[in-house]
């Protein structure tokens, strides 16, 4: 059995790692990846090895601590590459001018593949120095981690879901509608009357993280979410009348959002036949601000006519494009 060899930080991984080891997966049984980290890397080492695991279901990944080794200490890495696998690979895959060395160390073959990175023309620093820009090169596990969240909280009837599809559309990506509201339709039909538990708010809360991380991974560049796991706490709070420690921990733990967007509460009230909560619309809006304001999340207060506020939202997310 053939036995090969890729190695490298894969920070992250992008289309010239997958090429180059599509390429290595022609020339051998098996394939190992090493995936070297060190702490203080973000995307961390154990992310960027579970994107290749999922990139590249055969190949078997390790992941190494790189304890600040002489990066052109050929023979020092050979041994480490030795130790690590516990077998000396048959051939060694690189894009790089220090395979040949390596390789003579390790006592295996070198093939070199891409150098110039003519057919892939990227680096993972070009990725990391603008993700956005450099979107075509990653995979939708990658481009999850790295795409622009924007969420839209505010109380009932303030235009959330309208504002939710336009900015989609403008922004040509897609959005994640608001599964409590699904919960509540469901409720009312059974019962004729709302009877949450916090249990409820749990799986919404479990449930609305998973949508948006799957919307993420298709998403182009943004992603526009109709509310998140702390508006769920804050619908805890409007339901039940206290907050909930294990809902309060699902929205702690969740990927932040890169901006929200509060539409205030200004604005026509409109009966859909679910909504009951016309006379607090005033205390959710300021238990939003409270609650951003404390942990410290990115918001613009969205007002005026909806024409107003999409116009505010469409300039604040643009700003956000700006800076990253």
């Amino acid at each position: 059995m053939t036995r090969g060899l890729v190695i490298g930080k894969f920070y992250p991984p992008h289309r010239g790692h997958k090429f180059l080891i599509d390429s290595a997966s022609k020339y051998v049984d098996e394939l190992f990846a090493i995936v070297c980290q060190k702490p203080d890397e973000r995307p961390d080492g154990q992310t960027r090895a579970s994107w290749l695991e999922e990139i590249h279901p055969p190949v078997k990944v390790l992941l190494v601590e790189d304890e600040d080794f002489d990066p052109g200490n050929s023979r020092l890495w050979a041994q480490l590459t030795h130790q690590w696998l516990g077998f000396i690979p048959d051939i060694v895959f690189t894009s790089e001018d220090y395979g040949d060395l390596f390789a003579r160390y390790l006592g295996s073959r070198h093939i070199l593949i891409d150098r110039g990175r003519c057919t892939v023309p990227i680096s993972g620093t070009k990725i990391r120095s603008n993700p956005l820009v450099n979107w075509e090169y990653l995979e939708p596990c990658v481009r999850s981690y790295y795409v622009k969240r924007i969420c839209i909280v505010g109380a009932e009837s303030t235009g959330k879901t309208t504002l939710a599809q336009a900015l989609a559309e403008h922004y040509q990506t897609n959005w994640v509608s608001e599964y409590g509201r699904e919960v509540s339709e469901r409720m009312l039909a059974r019962d004729g009357a709302y009877r949450w538990q916090t249990s409820d708010f749990e799986q919404i809360a479990v449930t609305q993280c998973r949508l948006e991380n799957e919307a993420a991974r298709e998403a182009n560049r943004l992603l526009i979410c109709d509310t998140d796991a702390l508006a769920t706490t804050v619908w805890h709070q409007r339901y039940l009348g206290y907050a909930s420690p294990a809902v309060d921990r699902i929205a702690e733990v969740h990927r932040r959002p890169d901006l929200y967007l509060l539409s205030d509460f200004h604005a026509p009230f409109v009966q859909d036949g679910t909504r009951d909560g016309e006379q607090i619309r005033g205390w959710m809006h300021e238990t939003f601000i409270k609650e951003l304001t404390r942990q410290k999340r990115p918001f613009n207060v969205l007002s005026g006519t909806y024409e107003t506020r999409y116009r505010q939202a469409v300039a604040a997310v643009d700003r956000l494009l700006e800076l990253s």
